[in-house]
């Protein structure tokens, strides 16, 4: 009996391309699925909530997750990366240099248990391909994914998924939290804020009007909203046009 993306909690985004929103930070995950490979982005916040993800994208995907990418170094999306163990691991070059005590410390910060962080954070999973550029990984059956370091932005170290569109389905651009719909952007202190506006124009470069941007925060967008959080950040952080 084949499970449905919704039956599992999932949205379907594209052919072969979903999304979930985890609980507690709201983080996205997406899942994008080849003939041979099958992609996750992000890792969640915890090893037990990443070993949930890993069971839910392969009863989806019908193959083991292969690969993942990290969008960002922020616990909420790496600390569940050493629950796929056996997948090749990507990011943004320099994103393995954020030390694991900091992402445990800013875990804990905003309310993950204590002992749960340290267990994480004691198992980081370094990126095995660091990406400098662009990246294009081969899913099988024609589905190529691109892999794009599109920062410095929301942090140091930020990567974009790029999901060309297929027959009857859009182009889908994973942003990880360049883009937040569910709130206001987050500038901590690592974040970059006079090159964040570039970061989407080269988000709306790989994507263009048609895309479907998906936040690492909140409802999949299209480029008005993006173009309009853009210019918002612009203004918010005194960046000239």
């Amino acid at each position: 009996m084949t499970v449905t993306w919704e039956e599992l909690g999932w949205e379907r985004v594209a052919t072969g391309v979903g999304r979930c929103r985890l609980p507690g930070w709201d983080c996205t995950v997406g899942l994008v699925v080849g003939e041979g490979r099958a992609l996750l982005v992000d890792a969640g916040s915890s090893l037990a909530e990443g070993a949930r993800l890993r069971m839910r994208a392969e009863e989806l995907a019908g193959r083991r997750v292969t690969d993942l990418a990290l969008t960002h170094p922020h616990f909420d999306h790496v600390l569940g990366a050493a629950a796929f163990a056996g997948a090749e691991v990507y990011a943004a070059v320099g994103a393995d240099t954020v030390p694991a005590d900091e992402l445990r410390a800013d875990a804990v910060r905003c309310g993950l248990d204590g002992a749960t962080a340290a267990e994480a954070a004691d198992t980081l999973v370094r990126p095995h391909h660091p990406v400098s550029g662009e990246w294009t990984l081969d899913l099988g059956g024609g589905r190529q994914v691109l892999l794009a370091n599109v920062g410095p932005g929301h942090t140091a170290y930020d990567l974009a998924v790029l999901v060309p569109a297929g027959p009857g389905s859009p182009e889908v651009v994973f942003c990880g939290d360049l883009v937040e719909e569910s709130g206001e952007p987050q500038a901590g202190p690592d974040a970059v804020p006079s090159h964040w506006p570039a970061a989407l124009d080269r988000l709306l470069d790989l994507g263009g009007e048609d895309a479907l941007y998906v936040p690492g925060h909140g409802a999949v967008v299209d480029a008005a909203f993006v173009r309009a959080q853009r210019d918002a950040l612009a203004a918010r952080f005194g960046v000239s046009p």
